[in-house]
């Protein structure tokens, strides 16, 4: 049974910083396409970034220089360093895994970004 658990997620001022967690059970980590999503009120569920089991990366224009997104493959977990945040950085974060064509989603940690 795969299991994606997000953890990190919180109120954080404009210009702050978070770390995003995301723990893995049930898949081959080291072989999965890592990603997060985030999707705010009234919008589509959007890409936000994605690592490779090789460690190749890509980020949403948005968040770019901005956001970096790693992985520990010992242990399971892919993370989101989000720093310089805006409040249209203010959503639902999910973690996404891909592995041979199947993918799960983990439950979302919310992030809100407000003075």
């Amino acid at each position: 049974q795969v299991q994606l658990v997000e953890s990190g997620g919180g109120l954080v001022q404009p210009g702050g910083s978070l770390r995003l967690s995301c723990a893995a059970s049930g898949i081959n980590f080291n072989i999965a396409i890592m990603s997060w999503y985030r999707q705010a009120p009234g919008k589509q569920r959007e890409l936000v970034a994605r690592t490779t089991s090789g460690g190749n990366t890509n980020y949403a224009d948005s968040v770019k220089g901005r956001f970096t997104i790693s992985r520990d493959n010992a242990k399971n977990t892919v993370y989101l360093q989000m720093n310089s945040l805006k409040p249209e950085d203010t959503a639902v974060y999910y973690c996404r895994s891909a592995v041979l064509g199947a993918e799960s989603w983990g439950q979302g940690t919310q992030v809100t970004v407000s003075s």
